[in-house]
């Protein structure tokens, strides 16, 4: 057995299913090994970015890691966009990245790099077998690394040599480690808050999004008047009837600043402290109101869902989650609007459908569309990088091929990883993409409201660099290059027609709705 073998087979041995590959010279043995083990599927992208994406979505949906493989450091540069993306989202991702051979790397060929700083700046661990003895054994403990709760991007650096020479040893895999438990104190100091009387705001995030959650959350703010919060970004959100809906933090931290006007305790389960997003001159960066203090019931790597409920059972014993029924919205007309798009969607999202949203300032009247919708699952891009979303949508599609997947991507997002509309069609999932062009990247113009830089044009629609519309892109033609059917919506009765027939149909589509920008 060689090492890449041992490698792959301690990896399937672990439970994982799925590479996501864009693989080059230093990986051709590990390529092999794949193609040699029935357990494990490969999957094809034309861009490590999609890779990494691709990896982040399957873990969030199928609830285990993928891994991505890259080439060398170059490969995996282009792949730490969304690796970012991942570790913010806490999504377990073991990520395979070959290197020239141990012997090589002295002469500085065109392509040796740091590969080992690269795999830091993403804060996970990173392990590089010397020999092909190591393979298995450093394999286990990426993959043990990676599930390690709240979960992470974990990083093995594979060289050639460690690759094709023989003497490979399967690893043994390593036990799951669960989440770490909420204190009986801490509960009790966070029940002793909320039975303050004094105004407080729960902030909720991570798998406190989801029904058990969401439904504890709910339970304690119809008790103590707590007012319930949903961090900014989520990486899998519950969302639909029969669950409860609180509102999200506010891009815009003047916006937040008014959410949490006059509280005095802010409690998060699952999420971190509400700061802004970027820094903007005379605005705060920390938005908990100046003199209110800040209680952690649960942080990143414990067990946020089981402190909720236990903080429930505690102060709501009798007390049942306010949930929201089902309700669409009435199905609108004419050209379409900011607010009718969503309505559309709303309308007529299938049941067990998993949306992605990339829908940047584009789709703020979203959560409330669907809020009635039949149950579904949302999955965010965390980590601010843009170009998430039709990864994401190619990895939950594989986590989950029963299920309809909705990638809701604005125009400017999507042209980051456009060539994941190639691994949909190459691998025929069912996927239905809404690209929401308004010829702009529309949250630049909303920025620019927030500073003044004379001299300059004094509106952003006249600003060159937010511009999308010269010459104008066709994600129709571009599509079709890619396999994919598509079509052009722009008015709420061609959208409806389009998504109706997309859903309905099995592979992937693309609709390009046209919409005005937000500002």
């Amino acid at each position: 057995m060689n090492g890449a073998e041992a490698l792959m087979r301690t990896l399937a041995d672990g439970g994982l299913e799925v590479v996501f590959a864009n693989a080059g010279t230093t990986e051709m043995h590990m390529v092999g090994a794949i193609d040699g083990l029935p357990q494990l599927r490969g999957v094809l992208t034309l861009f490590e970015g999609v890779a990494t994406g691709a990896a982040d979505g399957y873990a969030r949906i199928a609830g285990k890691p993928a891994a991505t493989m890259l080439h060398l450091g170059a490969g995996f540069a282009y792949g730490l966009t969304n690796l970012h993306n991942s570790r913010r989202a806490n999504s377990p991702v073991v990520s395979i990245v070959g290197d020239h051979p141990t012997y090589h790397n002295v002469y500085d060929s065109p392509l040796t790099s740091e590969i080992a700083l690269l795999g830091s700046w993403l804060r996970g661990s990173v392990r590089r077998p010397e020999n092909a003895a190591g393979t298995g054994t450093d394999a286990a403990a990426t993959l043990a690394a990676a599930v390690e709760p709240p979960g992470q991007v974990a990083t093995v650096i594979v060289p050639a040599d460690a690759s094709w020479n023989d003497g490979g040893v399967v690893g043994t895999p390593a036990a799951l480690k669960p989440p770490q438990p909420v204190t009986k104190e801490v509960i009790a100091q966070i029940a002793d808050v909320l039975r303050s009387g004094e105004p407080v705001a729960l902030v909720i995030g991570g798998p406190a999004v989801r029904e058990a959650g969401l439904c504890a959350a709910s339970r304690i703010g119809a008790a103590t008047g707590a007012r319930v919060l949903q961090e900014l970004y989520s990486n899998r959100l519950e969302h639909g009837a029969g669950l409860p809906s609180f509102p999200r933090l506010s891009f815009f931290p003047d916006q937040t600043v008014k959410q949490l006007a006059g509280v005095k305790h802010v409690i998060t389960a699952g999420a971190k402290e509400p700061v802004a997003f970027f820094a903007y001159p005379g605005l705060p960066s920390c938005l908990v109101p100046e003199g209110a203090q800040s209680h952690a019931l649960a942080e990143a790597g414990q067990d946020a869902v089981a402190a909720l409920v236990q903080l429930a059972d505690l102060l709501a014993p009798d007390t049942a989650p306010e949930v929201t029924k089902p309700q669409r919205p009435a199905m609108p007309s004419g050209p379409l609007t900011l607010k009718s798009w969503t309505e559309v969607i709303g309308a007529l999202l299938p049941e067990r459908a998993i949306v992605i949203d990339e829908t940047v300032s584009s789709g703020t009247a979203l959560a409330a569309a669907t809020e009635g919708a039949p149950r579904h699952d949302v999955l965010m891009q965390c980590g601010g990088a843009m170009g998430d979303g039709l990864p994401l949508a190619v990895g939950a599609a594989i986590a989950a091929p029963d299920r309809p997947v909705v990638a809701l991507e604005a125009d400017g997002c999507a042209m980051y990883t456009l060539t994941a509309l190639w691994t949909q069609a190459r691998e025929k999932l069912n996927i239905t993409n809404v690209i929401l062009n308004n010829h702009a990247y529309g949250i630049l113009r909303a920025e620019w409201g927030y500073f003044t830089l004379p001299p300059g044009p004094a509106k952003a629609d006249d600003i060159p660099l937010f511009d999308l519309a010269n010459p104008a892109i066709d994600y129709v033609k571009l599509a079709e290059g890619f396999g994919m059917p598509a079509s052009r919506a722009t008015t709420a009765e061609e959208l409806a027609e389009q998504f109706s027939r997309a859903i309905a149909e099995p592979g992937p589509h693309l609709i390009q709705a046209v919409i005005p920008s937000a500002v």
